[in-house]
């Protein structure tokens, strides 16, 4: 690899649009190798950062835990990994995915009967406890 085509720390952090911390942070987490080429005083990054810091960012923003991201990153560079190996994590997240679907819909349904309880009678001091409303004891 040249020098042209990697990246001090500072440009690599502009480049993927987060801060100089996160990339320490990800390096501390094991989710990137700390650099072994130095450009003069200071480490140098391969370009392929860029993109593996903007999957990483997208997986959190997915939902996926820093550890599961390691856990996909490990896979996707294993050579013997199988199509069994990503479905097996993909199925996990999305039974976690569906739960709180649930979970939330079951929150809007409270939150409807809260705002339906109260507007019954809007002037009352308390129509309903909210709490009674999380648990579906609220009409």
């Amino acid at each position: 690899m040249s020098m042209n085509e990697s990246l001090t720390i500072g440009k690599l952090a502009d480049a993927s649009q987060v801060n100089v911390e996160t990339i320490r942070f990800y390096e501390k987490k094991g989710l990137l190798k700390k650099p072994t080429s130095k450009r003069g005083a200071f480490r140098v990054y391969p370009l392929d950062y860029i993109t593996r810091i903007g999957f990483i960012k997208k997986a959190q923003i997915l939902g996926f835990t820093l550890i599961e991201i390691k856990d996909l990153l490990l896979l996707d560079q294993n050579s013997t990994a199988t199509c069994s190996h990503v479905s097996k994590k993909a199925s996990l997240k999305l039974n976690e995915v569906q739960e709180k679907i649930d979970s939330l819909k079951r929150m809007e349904k409270s939150l409807e009967n809260i705002i339906k309880a109260c507007d019954v009678s809007p002037e009352m001091k308390a129509c309903c406890r909210v709490s009674d409303c999380f648990e579906s004891n609220c009409s």
